[in-house]
């Protein structure tokens, strides 16, 4: 099967053709329901076999990993803007570890159940014990992966789903009946994660406020009617809230071009754009819903889409208690935020770091790309670690590529981000 699932080219490549092995194809999770998951792995392009297995997850709950992570944040390609050719992203991360991309759960991009009931039990136990099943049954179709090192990363959402597929991978390898199918995982790697719907919401308000997106006002009458703390006015809150008014942004990357539809059916950026191109979901869209293309992949004829409407059943209020127990018991946790998204922004990951209570072993420091300060680093008893990325959105590798490629590089070799000081 893993022959089978060998990508021979994909339509619109550069002329040459690649210099790394490409799969993709189906692992089935529930043979009574049919409920299936896909998959994309790209190998490393050089040492392949010597390097390690890292899993990407998007977050939503319900959007694709392989449409937004791969093809447009840290894959080895990028759609171009005429919709069918590819080009090569120099910063994928594929390029210190074998990366698989994941649509989890059935009903995420190419991802599907043959029980259409499957979609309106979505949940982050089933996201969970569904990605273990996927990862038992697909080392068994490469069982060369099975000792390597095993690492898992993602963002947004993925603060809930890594974590949760993290402790079931330790539970499960901690069972005397699991010697054979033990994971090796290593670590897990997160970036601008949604870790407690509370502290989210109070993280947003401090960030609108102290970027300028509200007035002094509005915040101050949110500060005053949405306080969990007190007996707040429900209504008063959302009135509240409401009144906010930040304009046309990207809220994912609030200092990037935004996208906007053009009276023929297409789409243009209005302001000189670099990375990332804000139009570029559009270009994926495309390419990923031609029948070519599909077929190439292997993937079962569908509309793909980059987001899914699940009916989410179960979602703990906070990952700290999760991420505490991942301490305790001494696997390594990073989690890293871009400094220009609203949606999970910087201040809401602090709050939750600070309510895991773990001493500073590494204080706040800057580290650098090029001579320029990359974002911002600390160490925390256990080697637990968090970072800032300057400059980035949501989307960190998309927003910041180099960057994110360098803090990628320096979790798996288990030092922190290098620090050149101004010469």
């Amino acid at each position: 099967m893993k022959a089978g699932d060998k990508i021979a080219a994909l339509p619109g490549q550069p002329d040459g053709g690649v210099d790394f092995d490409q799969y993709s194809g189906y692992v089935t999770v529930d043979e009574k329901n049919g409920r299936a998951l896909f998959y994309y792995l790209a190998e490393a392009p050089r040492g392949a076999a010597s390097k390690p297995l890292l899993l990407w997850l998007n977050g939503g709950p319900g959007c694709s990993s392989f449409g937004i992570g791969a093809m447009q944040e840290l894959g080895p390609f990028r759609v171009n803007s005429d919709n069918k050719t590819l080009s090569r992203n120099k910063n994928a991360w594929n390029n210190v570890a074998n990366v698989i991309f994941l649509e989890s759960p059935a009903g995420v991009g190419f991802s599907y159940s043959n029980t259409s009931s499957d979609y309106d039990l979505s949940g982050d136990q089933r996201a969970a014990d569904d990605a273990y099943l996927f990862l038992v049954n697909w080392l068994e179709r490469f069982p060369e992966y099975k000792s390597r090192p095993f690492y898992i990363s993602g963002e947004s959402y993925a603060g809930h789903y890594v974590p949760e597929l993290a402790a079931t991978i330790l539970i499960q390898n901690s069972y005397d009946d699991a010697k054979t199918a033990i994971i090796n995982l290593r670590g897990i790697l997160v970036g601008n994660p949604l870790l407690d719907w509370r502290m989210n919401f109070k993280g947003q308000v401090d960030y609108y406020w102290s970027h300028g997106l509200m007035s002094d006002e509005v915040f101050a009458n949110i500060t005053r009617h949405c306080d969990d703390d007190s007996d707040s006015d429900v209504g008063a809150c959302d009135g509240a809230v409401q009144a906010v008014d930040a304009g046309q942004l990207d809220y994912y990357n609030i200092y990037a071009p935004v996208c906007v539809d053009a009276a023929n059916g297409g789409s243009y950026y209005p302001t000189s754009a670099q990375l990332p191109d804000p139009c570029s979901y559009h270009y994926t869209y495309s390419y990923l819903n031609d029948p070519a293309v599909q077929v190439a992949l292997h993937a079962r004829p569908t509309t793909w889409s980059g987001c899914a409407n699940l009916n989410w059943t179960d979602s703990p209020a906070s990952m700290v208690p999760t991420i505490s127990w991942l301490v305790e018991n001494k696997l390594p946790v990073w989690i890293f935020s871009g400094d220009f998204d609203t949606v999970c922004p910087l201040p809401a990951t602090r709050y939750s770091i600070r309510d895991l209570k773990l001493r500073i072993t590494t204080p706040w420091r800057p580290w650098t790309v090029n001579m320029e300060v990359g974002g911002y680093v600390q160490q925390y008893k256990g080697g637990f670690t968090f970072a800032s990325v300057r400059g980035a959105g949501h989307m960190v590798p998309s927003s910041q590529p180099e960057r994110a490629l360098i803090l990628l590089d320096s979790f798996l070799k288990g030092v922190l981000p290098p620090y050149v000081p101004e010469q």
